[in-house]
């Protein structure tokens, strides 16, 4: 659990900026969906951008940011191990996933690590998990965090696929779960690769996945983290499939939602999120 309220939430009178690091960042939905939140929020004066640093200069960029006005930032590819190493202090969930997407500055000028990915897997899934099946692609930032959110909720197993094998058996004996070089049906399977984000044709993702399209019947639940106008190929074969599918959108915001909540300490407007993140197409 985080560790107190934060510096914004004690005085969300003042200026604040926010931001999200990536590299690149230029295609994030985040800025229009906390724009369009904090505008609902009222809270004006307050403003949330993108913000591209490279690798090299990350250390530097955090290290400048409570001197530069603001309340704290989301973090994505290819940052999140990184924004753990940097900050003061984390929060459990951060530590033990090894991954953050969220920073917060706190009332004593330290910044926080948190990791919101997790739980904003489990809002968007909303169905109990508790004995139930899931299957991981990818072995980044986000599939650690999606691993831990589906052990903690219960699953009975977890097993991480990764093309590059070491890293999947690398995650999985960090967390406690299973490593697979298959992909055998599950109640659950969730997309954390980059599969489907610049290129529209199915070939090409399930060519580079463990599975061909007619093999996603063996899922009830299918989930893709990636997000692109007209939706990805992967979830495209789901449907067609019979599978219930979950967005990148629906995590975009859930995960969102739960970062604005910790800067500001105020309930986040998620359908106001929801459909600004919508109306990029």
């Amino acid at each position: 659990m985080p560790s107190g309220p934060s510096a914004a939430a004690q005085d969300p009178g003042r200026r604040w900026r926010l931001g999200v690091f990536g590299w690149p960042v230029r295609h994030s939905r985040s800025p229009a969906m906390h724009g369009a939140a904090l505008r609902e929020l009222g809270l004006t004066g307050w403003t949330y951008g993108a913000l591209p640093v490279p690798p090299e200069r990350l250390p530097e960029a955090l290290g400048a940011l409570p001197g530069a006005g603001f309340a704290g930032a989301n973090v994505t590819i290819p940052h999140k191990h990184a924004a753990l190493a940097a900050a003061h202090v984390a929060t459990p969930a951060a530590a033990a996933i090894g991954a953050a997407n969220t920073l917060t500055l706190l009332p004593d000028g330290t910044l926080e690590a948190d990791n919101t990915d997790a739980p904003g897997l489990l809002d968007a899934i909303d169905a109990p998990l508790r004995g139930r099946t899931a299957l991981v692609l990818g072995a980044g930032g986000s599939a650690r965090a999606c691993v831990w959110a589906l052990r903690e909720a219960g699953c009975a197993r977890v097993a991480v696929w990764n093309r590059t094998a070491a890293r999947a058996d690398e995650l999985a004996a960090d967390l406690g779960v299973d490593a697979t070089t298959g992909a055998a049906g599950a109640d659950v399977l969730v997309n954390c690769t980059a599969l489907g984000l610049h290129d529209a044709d199915p070939a090409a993702t399930f060519d580079a996945l463990p599975l061909d399209a007619p093999d996603l019947a063996a899922y009830g639940t299918v989930v893709d983290l990636v997000y692109r106008c007209g939706g990805t190929p992967l979830l495209h074969a789901a449907e067609t499939a019979g599978a219930r599918t979950v967005d990148g959108l629906a995590i975009l915001v859930a995960q969102g939602a739960r970062s604005l909540e910790r800067w500001t300490g105020r309930p986040a407007p998620r359908r106001v999120m929801d459909d600004a993140v919508r109306a990029g197409g």
